[in-house]
């Protein structure tokens, strides 16, 4: 067998000593691999945390400094054909050096490359050195003789095959990293390996197939041995030799009647053992293992009345995407290993989510993280890793672009939770709305990326998945590439320009980005920031927004539905608040147009350090509001209350299922006071088939009020409550909150029952605020007089039980009256 021993321990960092160096970089400092040189300068104690305050600012000569890592290792001599010096992932413009021998330079962070070290290595010890350049030089070099082009951001990440969001985003500070981000070790392998393992799954109806195309690499200089590739699954076997001279064989196994891998909702994720193994004459030389499943994927796209459908059908079977898009979970992404991954996407499965979109600006995920999503069975699409910018396409970067994308389609082939390759974000919108044409004089734009190159390898490397070439586009080049009425859309006049009510007027076909903001959790804004006092305006609170006008729209954002905050307290639950009732109200429009909206994308779930964004989990892990409020609107089944269907001025109940089975709804609308007293009922029933949404109009008796800022409709039913307010919050007639709380505490966790005296809107607990560990169950609970409430707290020590049921620990829409 081959084996691979790791190169991870002993290294240290510095200056490249060719270059001034900056204060307390000249000396060699420990460095951790796989890691990068601002964890390993912040561990040092040269630079502060780049998270904290404004530390940020102040770091920008990292990226403009080159570095040098090196390490020392003994090794006793071959016992190998060929030993390889082999590098997972380099970040980004290096040269390798071994034993003042160089190996070879790499300039892309996406791909892993192999050196050959026997040459280099001799007995005892020996040096290894990874010289890192300035990725803003090397990107400034290459725009420079390529000509410059334009983007939504003053940067050059369009110009370097680099994480584009460490070039800084409208959620993510500048950290232009570098360093050796994945494993690197040496690979002593004999006669051959197996250089790339590529499975194609497919199935349909009862018969599964499995192509296996393995290339192998031989260790000699002539053409070889023969070699036999066996391929293994699911008790299936098939053999291949690989002749002397030829390196590449397809072995084809068929499964009868496998268990499908099903996305969440729609049955098991089932996967299935696939080994690979290469041997010489009954000698097993190397294997591969990885566990795939058998899925069908289509992408409909066919015209209709209304446009042309853009539906995932997964098994024949039509799905619905409650997505969110997933960015990098740190901005120094070696510290993401695979129990935060585990965590993230648990709170994605937990709030409904069944498709993560990884959008184009951050990195190819871990193995991980898609592994997860597979046991978890979350759907993912990914986007190649171009965003918001116009992409050269000469050298030196067109060919790494398609080296890049053809080993990052073979990685991630076995996963059956990919089920969407996107050729770019906002690339193709950009050069259509944002002026990029005007300026660009004929030069490349990357347009021949997503609608040639890429597709070209999927359909050599994997055809069994769709493409798209861009998020948004419709289709077509006589199509505007945001058209609601075709493929994917990106709503985002809300939010910038427009009241969320807005998301009212669209009836898009899918909803790839739409989204609100709101500022982190308040212990996590703590830990953040250390302004004294803390403010919405305050220094570290305004480093910590990086959109345009970001804090200006936020409060613009509250008027006509939430008092104006007169303090910080206020402005921070307000903020919450709007952007979980935003988030809440796009879902459930788009969601009730089922089934000519194929599905949803919240921009974002998660966030690379503390900021105030879009997230529905902030950069410490931490749940906003708008997480609960997702959950609840990603329900499988739903129940929302949409006017205008039925006619102008008419309201409806609709039922959305998104479940395997009928859902036959049978229950009562309740028009009632703020005080709880019942003015008018309607019993609702109707049957609503898998997959579909019906609307039941209400008569005027239920929704015409006679005081609407005093009245509301209540729809309760096993599941949950739908809610509809005749009115804005500024304008309801809301009585001071009154409730009574018990406190019950044991097992590792602390019971909060309130009992409301007067109409609750919105009770939300933020535990945080007395302990940065704790956590609650619930949050966004409305009590009509009379009724309970149990919230369950977890995590951190024993919380001051005055405070967790008084302001601001505990909250509700009705205190925000006296702001």
């Amino acid at each position: 067998m081959n084996p691979f021993r790791p190169l991870h321990d002993g290294w240290t960092l510095r200056a490249a000593p060719d270059r001034p160096a900056p204060p307390g970089t000249a000396r060699p400092l420990p460095a951790t691999v796989p890691g990068c040189v601002h964890t390993d300068l912040l561990a040092a104690g040269v630079i502060e945390d780049p998270y904290l305050d404004d530390n940020e600012v102040r770091q920008g000569w990292i990226g403009r400094t080159d570095w040098l890592y090196e390490t020392a290792f003994e090794w006793t001599g071959p016992g190998a054909e060929r030993v390889e010096l082999a590098c997972a992932g380099l970040d980004t413009v290096a040269t390798v050096t071994l034993n003042g021998v160089e190996l070879g330079h790499t300039r892309n962070m996406h791909r892993s490359y192999r050196f050959d070290a026997l040459g280099a290595l001799r007995p005892g010890q020996n040096r290894l050195a990874v010289r890192l350049d300035s990725a803003y030089r090397y990107a400034e070099s290459v725009r420079d003789a390529l000509g410059a082009r334009p983007a939504a951001y003053a940067e050059p990440y369009q110009y370097i095959r680099k994480m584009a969001c460490n070039f800084g985003w409208d959620w993510g500070p500048t950290l232009v990293t570098a360093g050796i981000w994945q494993p690197i070790g040496l690979h002593s392998w004999s006669v051959a390996r197996l250089a790339e393992v590529c499975p194609v799954v497919t199935v349909q109806g009862r018969a599964g197939r499995v192509e296996v195309r393995a290339t192998v690499a031989r260790a000699g200089g002539g053409p070889g041995h023969p070699l036999t590739v066996t391929a293994t699954v699911a008790g299936q076997e098939a053999t291949a030799t690989v002749a002397p001279g030829q390196h590449t064989v397809r072995l084809v196994l068929g499964v009868t009647d496998p268990a499908r891998w099903w996305p969440r909702g729609y049955g098991d994720p089932r996967r299935y053992e696939l080994e690979v193994t290469l041997s010489l004459d009954g000698s097993v030389v190397d294997t591969w293992r990885r566990r795939v499943g058998f899925r069908s994927v289509r992408l409909d796209t066919a015209p209709d009345r209304d446009g042309s459908a853009f539906r995932l059908i997964i098994n024949d079977t039509p799905v619905f995407v409650r997505g969110a898009n997933w960015i990098p979970d740190d901005v120094f992404v070696s510290r993401v290993g695979r129990r935060r991954y585990a965590e993230r996407l648990g709170q994605a499965g937990a709030a409904g989510v069944n498709y993560l979109r990884v959008w184009g600006g951050g990195r190819y995920e871990a193995e991980d993280f898609y592994d997860l999503a597979d046991g978890l069975g979350i759907m993912v699409g990914q986007d190649f890793l171009f965003s918001c910018a116009a992409y050269p396409e000469e050298e030196p970067l067109g060919s790494e672009v398609a080296a890049e994308a053809r080993e990052q389609v073979t990685r991630l082939a076995p996963h059956p939770s990919l089920v969407l390759w996107t050729g770019n974000n906002e690339a193709i919108w950009g050069f259509h709305d944002w002026g990029w044409s005007d300026t660009l004089d004929g030069r490349s734009w990357g347009l021949g990326y997503y609608l040639d190159v890429l597709p070209s390898i999927i359909a050599d490397v994997d055809p069994s998945r769709p493409y798209w070439p861009g998020s948004p586009y419709s289709g077509g080049s006589i199509l505007h590439p945001n058209d609601p009425r075709h493929g994917t859309t990106h709503v985002w006049d809300v939010w910038n320009t427009h009241d969320y009510t807005h998301y009212r007027s669209y009836r898009p076909r899918f909803v790839a980005e739409f989204g609100f903001q709101a500022p982190p959790a308040y212990a996590t804004l703590r830990r953040a920031v250390s302004d004294d006092p803390l403010t919405p305006d305050s220094p570290g609170v305004a480093h910590h927004q990086k959109a345009v006008d970001g804090n200006a729209k936020l409060l613009r954002g509250l008027t006509g539905h939430l008092p104006a905050p007169g303090n910080t307290d206020d402005w921070h639950f307000a903020t919450q608040l709007n952007q979980a009732r935003a988030v809440a109200f796009g879902v459930e429009h788009f969601r009730s147009l089922r089934p000519l909206c194929g599905g949803t994308i919240v921009w974002q779930l998660n966030d690379c350090w503390p900021v105030t964004s879009w997230s529905m989990v902030d950069g410490d892990g931490r749940r906003k509001p708008a997480w609960y409020a997702l959950r609840r609107a990603y329900a499988d089944r739903l129940l929302t209350f949409q006017p205008g269907r039925g006619g102008p001025g008419a309201l409806a109940l609709v039922a959305v299922n998104d479940g395997c089975a009928p859902w036959p709804v049978r229950l009562d609308v309740v028009r009632h006071t703020l005080a709880g007293e019942p003015r008018a009922k309607v019993t609702v029933g109707v049957d609503v088939p898998p997959g579909q949404a019906r609307a039941v109009r209400l008569p005027p008796e239920v929704s015409t009020p006679d005081d609407p800022a005093g009245e509301l409709l209540v729809a309760d039913w096993t599941e949950g409550r739908a809610l509809w307010f005749f009115a804005e919050d500024v304008d309801v007639a809301y009585p001071e909150p009154d409730y009574g709380a018990e406190i019950t505490a044991g097992d590792g966790e602390t019971l909060v029952t309130v009992t409301a005296g007067t109409l609750l809107r919105d009770l939300t607990l933020f535990p945080d605020r007395l302990d940065p560990a704790a956590r609650v169950d619930q949050a966004l609970v409305t009590l009509l007089p009379g009724e309970s409430a149990t919230l369950r707290v977890r995590g951190g020590g024993p919380l001051d039980r005055a405070a967790l049921v008084s302001r601001p620990v505990l909250r509700c829409a009705n205190d925000l009256r006296g702001c």
